[in-house]
């Protein structure tokens, strides 16, 4: 429902939207510079009756007097280009009615301005409107050519028909590649399972300029300069295919760039496991602009949910890169045209092998009179996380603590951190020694979390799953199992995929896995390629079991 526009200036647009519950709501108020850049801005508005904005609100700084309302910009959104967008929020009480304000101002600039009161808060979806959680009540897509190669495996026809994610991991797999379908390809195919229904379609999108900055087994083929490139020649191409009329009803969820964002934060000067790539990308800004512009493209298309990746808690989990994570998200989510409007969730352990849960300790239990996070060169060494699901429901609350939605939602990849087989602990240790007690203890059999690729003794995790658990949309098999991590020596290729030395099972490790061995599986083939020894494996040591 629109209202009359609140001023003839053209410098700015406000779009405010009301979640109203009966006596109490939450408003979203999309700040639009029509004008030249700004470098800090202030919105006043007045409310027509008596509503209270009853919290500190978030992604601003609010205050009322009366019923003038005034919000300012915190240091991470106050920069707005033209054409730029910043999101913002509160909670609200009233009594009697709760109309629109009728005016905004922008830095004393007259706004135009739409007002949707929400006279219908809980109408039955349509098809291609968005839901809250778009795995609820929906089938989820299972590629037809990872299906094929699980199901010719031994023992592959129990998980043959899980659905996986599709990657669009360069420019040619838009098309098709020798021996893959592409992208029209697969959301044919999804319209086809659909027959009518609601279905999800999981898309990766991965290919950033300077691409995973710290791992070189999943370099990507775009140089750290070619943003532009990324924009014209691969998410224009994407967004327009997933626009078409043919797609409108499928529910398309898109895993956007991962562990991009996360590397500027934990693999930049002047940590000691900074890389001079990641330095560059946090540098010329093309990680941040790249996946802002992803999500403002795709965001745009009614049917499509974006979750941008967030890394797991032992990469995040401390205490240096928590918040500032959702902080870059922030910043990422209001660049290059996106708001955070344009996100539907996070996602957490995306091709990683962090346990879901440990089961016999937290990051707080006491062993030999110490909790077990302050033990010098134990497990969780200061980590407030141990596992990916309370990791996933901290990172949630904190994310609606700053520019977020408070209905953002978060997924947990659990393709291939099931830990079962006979390493599996059946109960916590009785080791006073804490180092012992957590070797003893934990789940995940890695020999280091820093260890990524292949991983020796993995398992299948849980089959996924909507609204497990609160907060979570949905357990999900974004990682397909049996495509590798990367190779175990160095092989000639032009998917532009370097050799690293962590997947290679003779190596000593570095900095990011505190020198340890990598835990690779040898014989391994590139990034993304079958991996039958791996399949295998991961069947063998599923959890729950197969």
């Amino acid at each position: 429902m629109s209202a009359q526009p609140a001023g003839a200036a053209a410098g700015c647009r406000i779009d405010y939207t009301v979640n109203d519950w009966g006596g109490g709501f939450t408003a979203t108020v999309k700040v639009n510079n029509l004008g030249d850049p700004i470098t800090g801005w202030t919105l006043r508005f007045a409310f027509g009756g008596n509503q209270k904005v009853t919290t500190p609100g978030w992604s601003a700084n609010w205050a009322q007097s009366g019923q003038q309302v005034t919000a300012t910009n915190l240091a991470w959104n106050g920069t707005l280009g033209t054409g730029g967008s910043a999101e913002i929020g509160f909670n609200g009480t009233y009594s009697g009615s709760n109309s629109a304000p009728a005016t905004f101002s922008l830095n004393n600039t007259n706004c135009t301005g739409t007002t949707d009161p929400d006279p219908d808060p809980d109408p039955d979806p349509e098809p291609g409107d968005r839901v809250d959680n778009p795995y609820v009540g929906a089938r989820v897509y299972v590629n037809p050519d990872w299906s094929a190669r699980a199901a010719a495996e031994s023992g592959g026809s129990r998980i043959a028909n899980q659905p996986t994610g599709v990657w669009m991991d360069r420019i040619a797999a838009i098309s098709g590649t020798t021996g893959a379908r592409g992208l029209v390809g697969h959301l044919d195919e999804a319209v086809r399972q659909a027959a009518g229904q609601p279905l999800v379609f999981q898309l990766v999108i991965y290919n950033l300029p300077g691409r995973d900055c710290a791992a070189l087994a999943s370099n990507g083929e775009l140089g750290p300069t070619e943003l532009n490139r990324y924009k014209t020649e691969y998410i224009d191409p994407i967004a327009s295919i997933l626009g078409r009329a043919a797609y409108a009803n499928l529910r398309i969820v898109t895993v956007i760039e991962i562990d991009s964002l996360p590397n500027l934060v934990t693999n930049v000067s002047p940590r000691e496991t900074a890389t001079p790539q990641c330095d560059t990308m946090k540098a010329n800004g093309n990680y941040v602009n790249g996946v802002g512009y992803a999500l403002g493209k795709l965001g745009a298309v009614p049917n499509v949910y974006n979750y941008i990746d967030a890394g797991h808690h032992g990469w995040i989990g401390w205490d240096d890169n928590f918040n500032a994570t959702v902080q870059l998200m922030c910043q990422a989510a209001s660049a290059s045209g996106a708001s955070p409007g344009n996100v539907q969730g996070f996602i957490a352990n995306t091709a990683n092998y962090s346990a879901l849960k440990e089961q016999f300790f937290t990051a707080t239990t006491v062993v030999g009179g110490k909790p077990l996070r302050e033990v010098a060169g134990g497990w969780v060494d200061w980590n407030r996380y141990v596992d990916e699901l309370g990791f996933a429901q901290a990172f949630r609350q904190q994310a609606d603590s700053q520019c977020f939605d408070s209905n953002i939602g978060m997924l947990i990849d659990t393709s291939r951190n099931g830990w079962g087989g006979s390493a599996r602990p059946t109960q916590a240790s009785t080791s006073t020694d804490p180092v012992t007690f957590m070797n003893q203890s934990r789940i995940d059999r890695r020999i280091h979390l820093g260890n990524w690729c292949n991983q020796s003794g993995a398992g299948l995790g849980e089959r996924p799953k909507a609204a497990p658990e609160a907060g979570i949309d949905a357990y999900v098999w974004i990682k397909p199992p049996g495509e590798s991590d990367g190779s175990s020596s160095a092989i000639d290729n032009d998917e532009g995929k370097g050799f690293d030395r962590m997947c290679d099972p003779t190596y000593t490790g570095n900095p990011r896995n505190n020198n340890n061995m990598s835990g690779a599986l040898g014989s391994a083939p590139l990034s993304g390629h079958w991996f039958s020894a791996q399949f295998q494996e991961l069947m063998r040591n599923a959890y729950p079991p197969l």
